[in-house]
C-alpha cells in the first residue's frame, strides 16, 4: 500500500513552498534543507484542500507561490548542478599525442647527438694516441740525439 501523502508548507516570508511527501523529514530533503523547520514553527502540514490538491497532483515536487497570496502554484526550478565532463575533449586528447610525439622525438634526436659525440671522442681518442705514439718516438730519437751531442763535448 502506497504511503499517505501530506501536503507540507515552508515559507521564507516572500515565498511560500509546498511539497507532497510521505513525511516531514522528506518535505525537509525536498526543499533541500537540513535544519527542523517544522521544530522552529517555520514549517507545517497544511489541511487547506487547494493546496493539497496541486501538491498531491505532484507528489514529491516543490511548488512555490508568492507568500500568502492564492495565486496559482508553479513548480520550483532548482538550479542544478553542472554536467559533470563525459571524460577528455578531443582536442585535450590531441594535445597529449602531440606532446608525446614532440617528446620522443626530442629523445630521439638527443640520442643521436650523444651517439654523435661519442663516435667523435672515440676518434679523438684514436688521434690523440696516435700523436702520443709519434710524440714518444721523436723524443727518443732527440733524447739519443742529445746524449751523443753531450758525450762528443766531453
Amino acid at each position: 500500500m502506497a504511503p499517505r501523502l501530506k501536503a507540507f508548507v515552508m515559507s521564507d516570508g516572500l515565498t511560500d513552498y509546498v511539497v507532497a511527501t510521505s513525511s516531514k523529514a522528506k518535505a525537509l530533503a525536498a526543499w533541500g534543507v537540513r535544519q527542523d523547520l517544522f521544530k522552529e514553527g517555520l514549517a507545517h502540514e497544511t489541511e487547506d484542500p487547494e493546496l493539497k490538491a496541486a501538491a498531491a497532483a505532484q507528489p514529491g515536487e516543490v511548488l512555490r507561490r508568492p507568500a500568502g497570496s492564492r495565486d496559482e502554484l508553479a513548480k520550483l526550478a532548482l538550479a542544478k548542478p553542472p554536467p559533470k565532463p563525459q571524460g577528455p575533449s578531443k582536442a585535450a586528447l590531441k594535445k597529449v599525442a602531440d606532446l608525446e610525439a614532440r617528446l620522443a622525438a626530442l629523445d630521439a634526436a638527443h640520442d643521436q647527438a650523444r651517439a654523435s659525440l661519442a663516435r667523435e671522442r672515440a676518434e679523438l681518442d684514436r688521434r690523440a694516441q696516435a700523436q702520443d705514439a709519434d710524440h714518444a718516438s721523436r723524443r727518443a730519437k732527440l733524447e739519443a740525439a742529445l746524449s751523443a751531442a753531450r758525450q762528443a763535448l766531453g
